[in-house]
């Protein structure tokens, strides 16, 4: 377990920890000094061969007295991802061993929550069975921003056909909005921006209390720079606003942070530092 938020068990899912790109493809506005700030925060997310920023690829199970839930479902075996070796067509089973680490088979899984609709957070959606994709997690409820549905569904790639529309077609999505809530514990925070629908996870119980990040932030360098850009957000200036304001509710609230992307263990609490932010580890 990778910590407990008063009743609720957090787990986590670990599929891939292994260098992406370089933080000069990922951040293009962030000008020369991106290497060596992160190299100054954060140098364990720098790969000292390539170079390139270790990029971990994750879930986050959470076990409420009530549900079991899975926030993102990360890459998944046989998916069509060409532009990212690392990501195609895998045929690996450390997901489904920290799933079944953590107690749990694919048949548990109350809810799967996707943070957005990009192709390493709805992998695991659908596995590959005589030649059809197929739902993994037969009774779970799919939770997907309405905003990204239909924003991939009109462009719809290898993701959506392979890790979204299956889904749709069994009957088994929901299209929510932020603000949702899942029972007692969990809610649906808007952090749009990397894409129109993005959300990020709160999870409360009792007195304490823990947000999932999702793609607001990918590294925690970010708390020193909020304002730097990521290739892939679909708005940068939104999803600029969209982390600050992450940032600053869970420094005022003091919140445990669990970034899904950030260097591992990638669980600790951010401070208020200037006019930006800084990290702590937990």
């Amino acid at each position: 377990m990778l910590c407990r938020i008063g009743d609720v068990e957090v787990w986590r899912i670990l599929e891939i920890n292994e260098p992406y790109r370089s933080p000069e493809e990922l951040f293009p506005s962030a000008g020369p000094e991106v290497r060596e700030t992160i190299k100054e925060h954060v140098p364990e997310q720098l790969c000292a061969v390539t170079g390139r920023l270790i990029l971990p690829i994750q879930g986050f199970l959470l076990k409420t007295p009530a549900h079991v839930i899975l926030v993102d479902s990360c890459v998944g075996n046989d998916k069509s991802n060409p532009g990212t070796p690392d990501w195609n067509m895998r045929s690996d089973g450390r997901f489904m061993a920290a799933l079944a680490a953590a107690g749990t088979g694919p048949a548990d899984i109350d809810y799967v929550l996707c943070t957005h609709l990009h192709a390493d957070h709805v992998g695991w959606n659908t596995r590959l069975e005589d030649g059809r994709w197929v739902p993994t997690f037969p009774n779970a409820r799919y939770l997907m921003p309405a905003a990204d549905e239909e924003f991939f569904s009109n462009s719809a790639g290898n993701a959506y056909t392979q890790s979204v529309l299956p889904v749709v077609e069994a009957g088994q999505s929901e299209l929510v909005t932020a603000g949702h809530m899942l029972g007692d514990h969990v809610t649906l925070i808007p952090t749009p921006g990397h894409t129109p629908g993005h959300v990020s996870v709160l999870v409360k119980s009792g007195t304490a209390e823990a947000i999932i990040t999702g793609d607001a932030l990918h590294t925690s360098a970010q708390c020193w720079r909020p304002d730097w850009h990521f290739k892939y957000d679909t708005d940068a200036d939104l999803a600029a606003t969209s982390r600050r304001k992450l940032l600053e509710d869970a420094s005022e609230a003091d919140r445990k942070v669990l970034g899904t992307h950030f260097a591992l263990p990638s669980i600790g609490r951010v401070k208020v530092h200037g006019d930006a932010f800084r990290w702590e580890d937990d």
